[in-house]
Parts: C-alpha cells; structure tokens; sequence
C-alpha cells in the first residue's frame, strides 16, 4: 500500500509535468506510448521468467530497479534536467522493468494461501492497492503544489523500501516451475523460451472463458482510458489547479477501495459472469458522465464510480483466471493478460489524446464510454461462455497439469 501510493504519486506527477513542459494533448498521449511500448515487446518473456525462475526474489529485483529509476528521474527533475524526451524515456524504462513485476506478482499470490480464499485475498490487494492510489495522487497534488514534480519522484523511490521490506520477511514461498522439454536446453536458452512463451499462448486461446475476459479488459479500457486527460480537465474545464487535480486522479480508486472491502467481506460471487458484464457496461456510463460534466463533484463522483465498477470487473476477472490456470503456467497466463490490460489504458490514453487534439478532451471522453458500451455488446455476444460464467466451475486446468517441479527459495 505504501509503494503504490508512491507509483501512484509518481504516474500523477508524470502528466502533470509533461503537461507543463508541453501543453498539447498529445504529448499527453505520448505517456501511454511509453508505458505500453515495454509491455508490448517483454510480456511474454516476462511470463516465462515468472515460471521458470523464482517469483520472489524476480520480484525484490523489479522493486530495488524501480526504486532507483524514480531516484534518478527525481534528481534529474530537481536539477531541472528534464526534456519531454528524458521523462518518455524513464518512463519506458520504468515500464519495462514493471512487466517483469506484475506476471509475478499476480503469480506469487495463489502460491501463500488456498484456492478457496482468492477472490477474498484478491479484494484485499485490491483494497490496499487502491488505498494506496487514494493517498498517493492526493499527497501528490499536495507535494507538487508546495515542492515541485521533483520531491515527488523522490518520495516514491523512498517508498519502495515497504515493499521491499515486506518480501524479506515473507521468507522463502514454495511453487512449482515449469520445466524446460526435453531437448530444449537450458530455462533461457532461444528453443526454450520459445516453447515456454508458445506454450502459454496456447493454453489462453484454448480457454474461452479466460481469452474473452481478457479482450472484455482490452476493449473496455481502450475506449474509456481517459485518465491521461485529467491535466486538462483541471486546468481548462474546472480550474481546480494541482490540488484539485490530485483530487481527481483519487477518485477512481476511492470508489474502487470501498467496493474492495465490500467484496472482500463477503463469500464467493454467484453469476459472476452476468455481474461482469453489468460492472462493465456500468464503467462506460460512468465514463460518459465524466465527459459531459462541467462541475467538480459530479466529475468526482463519475470518475469514484469509474473505480468502483472497474473493481467489480478486476476481481472477477484475476479469481477466474487464475482459478482456470495450473501453476506452472500463472506467469505466463499473466503476462498475456498483461498485454490486455495494460495494452487496452496505454493505447486508450495514447487514443484519447490524439481525439481530444482533434475534436477536445469533452468529445474524446464521451465517444470513449459509447465505444465501451459497443464493444462490451460485442464480447457478450460472442462469448456466451464468459456472460454464463458462475464462478463455481471446476479448475479447468487442474486434469491437465504434466509433471513439474515444487520448489521455493
């Protein structure tokens, strides 16, 4: 919680500060470029490290580089070091580093507690994550408002000793590792992470249920990825200035952090595939909203329910997945949801940028929660299986496991 509030701080900071150095809204735009670009070239290799090599300590390693890119950009900024180019380019690598984060992380977490428990233990990272990007931005409004962009690339740095702290006294986590086929030589060897990355995009395409929640996740979030827009709605349409603005880039995980701790008070969900789609289709109207409003609160409120139906959605969506994959292969089932997930916002901020540089911020937003609504009409009907989806089925992948290798530290 306490490093994302950092990440947090750090990702308002960003915009704010590109919008600063460049006003256009796609220079805007130009940071999901950055952010997916990574995402797009290393998921899948990024999976396979999940599997094959140790999650926690590839996680201790993501976290310490992170620390010391936000340390690097921070000081840079304090010396006034910073073209547009030199914030892209932190901001890629930054990005790069972080897809071998995310693929173990998500991976790790099936590994410390029972299957019965994920969709609890899934809302409660959820809360902590969206706690954190509750605090992070706000304090971030603050930080920049008195101290510059600069102070806030360095507090992040120093929140990542938390996380760092924490994986040391988890202590060593059993789990299986996907062994290299016979013949392929070495875990890193060119055959085997070919067979290892191919291996994985099999199983996805082979699982309908799991394939269509993870295009559900891209076309939603590419449509309605406005966030990257928010500079301008503070600035130009309600002229809130930093604070404000900090304010703004709370809401979305204000509503998500109090549907989180609903959730994770309660049993497993019923219907989970119909209650998906409904969170869905209710984020693009919450979208929509956001688009037409001319008033701080209601855009606050807008985006808060933004949040709040996106939690629903992710919740759902990571217990199924990773109640339908074998552990060996949970890395690289994340790191092509990886390219979904990320794919859909990154592309969508770079999207929404290039329609607000033609027809204006108001006009991207709101054809951005029309374009959700389509596409999620679209998923529905194409895949029966995913609207169908009870959350009781059986673990798909579990008769199909071959033989793997339980280790830990």
């Amino acid at each position: 919680m306490i490093s994302i509030a950092g990440t947090r701080m750090q990702s308002a900071a960003v915009l704010w500060q590109v919008h600063e150095i460049n006003r256009q809204p796609l220079a805007l735009g130009g940071v999901g470029l950055a952010n997916i670009f990574p995402v797009i070239i290393l998921s899948l290799l990024a999976g396979a490290a999940a599997d094959a090599f140790n999650r926690r300590r590839l996680i201790l390693l993501t976290q310490t580089s992170l620390a010391l890119l936000a340390l690097t950009l921070g000081l840079l900024t304090l010396r006034g070091l910073t073209p547009l180019w030199v914030v892209y380019l932190i901001t890629a690598v930054s990005a790069a580093v972080g897809t071998f984060d995310l693929p173990a992380r998500q991976a790790l977490v099936p590994n410390l507690l029972p299957r019965e428990l994920l969709t609890n233990a899934f809302s409660l990272n959820s809360i902590a994550f969206h706690v954190g990007s509750v605090v992070g931005p706000t304090l971030g409004g603050l930080v920049i408002a008195r101290w510059g962009v600069g102070a806030a690339y360095v507090i992040n740095a120093v929140s990542y000793l938390a996380v760092i702290g924490a994986l040391l006294l988890i202590g060593p986590v059993p789990q299986e590792r996907a062994l290299p086929a016979e013949g392929d030589g070495p875990a890193w060897s060119p055959r085997a992470i070919v067979t290892s990355v191919t291996e994985g995009m099999r199983f996805v395409v082979g699982r309908p249920v799991v394939f269509s929640s993870m295009l559900l996740d891209f076309f939603a979030t590419f449509f309605s990825s406005a966030a990257a827009l928010l500079p301008i709605f503070a600035r130009s349409i309600l002229q809130v200035g930093a604070v404000g603005y900090g304010w703004l880039v709370a809401a979305p995980s204000l509503g998500s952090a109090a549907v989180a701790l609903v959730l994770s008070l309660r049993g497993t969900l019923r219907r989970q595939g119909r209650v998906l789609f409904l969170a869905v289709t209710a984020f693009g109207f919450a979208t929509i909203v956001f688009g037409v409003s001319h008033n701080f609160w209601l855009t606050f409120a807008a985006l808060a329910a933004t949040g709040g139906t996106d939690t629903v959605s992710t919740v759902i969506r990571n217990t199924l997945r990773q109640l339908q994959t074998p552990d060996r292969l949970r890395g690289r089932m994340t790191s092509v949801s990886q390219l979904f997930f990320m794919g859909g916002p990154q592309l969508g901020e770079f999207e929404a940028g290039l329609v607000a540089q033609i027809f204006g911020p108001a006009v991207s937003v709101v054809t951005g929660g029309v374009g959700c609504l389509l596409a999620t009409a679209w998923v529905a009907r194409r895949f029966p299986q995913l609207l169908h989806y009870d959350g009781s089925e059986a673990t798909l992948a579990a008769d199909t496991v071959p033989a793997t290798q339980a280790s830990s530290d």
